[in-house]
């Protein structure tokens, strides 16, 4: 059902012009077409702030919502959260960054670390899959550097809100917003935690404070012994919601995992049954690159205004990277909330 033909979800013509549905299957108070009298207004009332501020653009429902439902519908942390994120697209020229950023080196990257978008789950979100097993950042940096390994974040980040989420969306005849993630925890040894650590969590500050309301189901395979030990104690700390989503597995992860990924989705060395040609790390195979699904991302679409003056990306940037290696301190990130926990092992985006 499209937006425009779906009658339980309040939409503004002002702000909300979408193309695909926008009523979640998440019938749970606070998502779209299941919001009460009361969460409408919380909308108003943030959308008519943010715009006596000054703010023009993402004022639309469904964005708002994430928002909100993120900081629990107060609406000062919400306004807060908005504008500390449009504060951080201007500093770093998201808009222009994502129509011009080649990630050039990606095939060198992925030695170490495979981070990617393959196929859908059986609830028809993108599956996004990371092998944190080989990561080693000073090999890295001698290929890319941390600034371009953020930017790309960034960038796959924008991509997934359009076009991989409205195709996905298309797709399934329902509005989807949330992506399935499996991370590979094979081969991460006491030696490398700290080093992981220190760039999972500056990407993950990304994550949490500027895309609310991303993760749909998180699956941690091949975890080492002990982990479950550990999350059997965080998950107290945890809103129950969180912690439904997130599926702590060791080495016999198949059985589990194919009960929500379609083993021809499923890439073969995790037990499924799709060989990509060039390998399903490389294809980007989803709804997202159908044409009866996809289309023109709005980030694509330049205004003819911002022709002149327009910023050049500098794809060949090899400055020393900024994320700390194992014997450094990781730079500070802004303070989750408690709510927001759960995000420090929210992956990083696969570079596109």
């Amino acid at each position: 059902m499209m937006a425009s033909e779906n009658p339980s979800m309040k939409l503004d013509p002002k702000y909300d012009h979408y193309d695909y549905p926008t009523t979640s299957p998440n019938k749970q108070s606070g998502h779209p077409g299941h919001t009460t009298p009361e969460q409408d207004a919380q909308v108003y009332q943030l959308r008519m702030k943010l715009e006596a501020d000054g703010y023009t653009e993402r004022l639309d429902t469904l964005t708002l919502l994430r928002f909100l439902r993120a900081r629990k519908f107060d609406v000062a942390l919400s306004e807060k959260m908005f504008v500390d994120c449009e504060k951080w697209r201007k500093e770093t020229d998201l808009d222009n960054l994502t129509r011009n950023f080649d990630y050039h080196e990606k095939p060198q990257v992925f030695e170490y670390y495979p981070q990617y978008y393959h196929k859908t789950d059986k609830d028809g979100r993108p599956v996004y899959i990371e092998q944190l097993g080989n990561i080693d950042l000073a090999a890295m940096y001698k290929i890319t550097t941390s600034e371009r390994m953020l930017a790309n974040l960034a960038v796959e980040y924008e991509k997934v809100g359009d076009p991989r989420l409205p195709a996905c969306s298309r797709k399934a005849g329902q509005l989807l917003e949330t992506c399935c993630t499996i991370m590979d925890l094979k081969g991460v040894g006491i030696s490398k935690v700290s080093s992981v650590y220190s760039y999972v969590k500056q990407a993950s500050a990304i994550s949490q404070n500027y895309y609310p309301e991303r993760l749909g189901r998180l699956y941690l395979i091949n975890a080492p012994w002990g982990f479950s030990g550990v999350w059997s104690i965080v998950k107290g700390w945890l809103d129950p919601v969180t912690v439904q989503k997130i599926h702590i597995l060791g080495s016999g992860y198949q059985k589990e995992l194919l009960e929500q990924v379609p083993a021809e989705n499923l890439p073969t060395i995790f037990g499924g049954t799709c060989d990509c040609p060039g390998g399903c790390a490389f294809s980007d195979e989803g709804p997202w690159t159908d044409p009866q699904w996809t289309r023109t991302p709005k980030w694509a679409k330049k205004d003819e205004g911002q022709a002149e003056g327009e910023t050049t990306i500098d794809n060949e940037n090899v400055n020393p990277g900024t994320i700390p290696d194992s014997g450094a301190k990781p730079a500070a990130a802004p303070a989750p909330t408690a709510e927001d926990v759960a995000d420090e092992i929210k992956p990083a985006p696969a570079p596109q």
